[in-house]
């Protein structure tokens, strides 16, 4: 059986380190799979240090959309993070962001998005998925942001209400909320 833990959080807040201290604790050599696209020196450098903080145990995947080309049966897996994922996701379906107004982009975005996950999820292994909290914030003027945070919040809503555990990282602490 499959056992999947979410840490959420907002940006900064300690949810990497905490899933890859969880990891650690349940697994010799975990797998790191890595959504982000990297799109200049500066983010390359934080991908950088956070592969050094890990070391050489763990096996390192790079998957920017279709997280269920990988059978990771038997492992103890972080996917870092979600938010990343869903913004590559939404561009792989929507090469030209979404138009003011229409709504249909997000929705085939959440619907792929969570076959997805049920199909990466189907395979005995625990997975340990990072995500962020964006919607705590004010309300952006930019309309593509706020059915992003739409979609980020039904697709986190989502994943905890398939979660064994649920994590909110507050300013480096974890608070156990399922």
């Amino acid at each position: 059986m499959s056992r999947i833990i979410l840490i959420t959080g907002g940006q900064r807040s300690g949810k990497s380190e905490k899933a890859e201290q969880m990891a650690l604790e349940m697994s010799e050599y975990p797998v790191y799979v890595a959504t982000a696209h990297v799109w200049d020196d500066e983010f390359r450098e934080r991908v950088r240090r956070h592969q050094e903080r890990r070391g050489p145990q763990w096996t390192n995947i790079e998957e920017e959309v279709y997280l269920s080309r990988h059978d990771l049966s038997g492992r103890v897996v972080v996917i870092d993070c979600v938010t990343l994922w869903l913004t590559n996701l939404l561009f792989s379906l929507t090469p030209n962001p979404i138009p003011v107004g229409e709504g249909s982009g997000i929705m085939d975005a959440l619907e792929t998005a969570k076959r997805e996950f049920d199909t990466f999820t189907s395979h005995d292994a625990t997975y340990i998925f990072v995500t962020n909290e964006i919607g705590l914030g004010g309300v952006s003027e930019n309309a593509l942001q706020r059915k992003f945070t739409d979609l980020q919040g039904w697709m986190n809503q989502f994943i905890a209400s398939k979660a064994d555990e649920v994590i909110l990282m507050v300013s480096g602490i974890p608070m156990k909320i399922k």
